[in-house]
């Protein structure tokens, strides 16, 4: 089994930043692809970005320049960075992790993490 884990998101004010972390633990033998999505009130839930095993990167067009995602491979996390926030980006973020167990892949999500921006 994989366990997936954000860490705790928080209030931050809008122009604000903050930066949340995604942990991969248990029978890992190789990560794929790692990927924050996000769930605003009412809303469903939508990608944000990737972080592939090559290190490409992709965003949503909404956080594109305001987000940066990143990774440490030997700690099996990832990282979003998030800058200039704005109410828009109050939600539930996110991790959702792609494992490569050998013989077949699997997606492992984390509970979620509350991030408010608002003054």
């Amino acid at each position: 089994q994989v366990q997936v884990e954000e860490s705790e998101g928080g209030l931050v004010q809008p122009g604000g930043s903050l930066r949340l972390s995604c942990v991969a633990s248990g029978n890992i033998w190789r990560i794929l692809s790692m990927h924050w999505y996000r769930q605003g009130p009412g809303k469903q839930r939508d990608w944000v970005a990737s972080i592939y095993s090559n290190g490409r990167l992709r965003y949503a067009d909404s956080v594109k320049g305001r987000f940066t995602m990143s990774r440490d491979s030997a700690k099996n996390t990832a990282f979003l960075q998030m800058s200039s926030l704005q109410p828009d980006d109050t939600a539930v973020y996110y991790c959702k992790v792609q494992v490569d167990h050998e013989v077949q892949y699997e997606d492992y999500w984390g509970q979620g993490t509350e991030v408010t921006v608002s003054s």
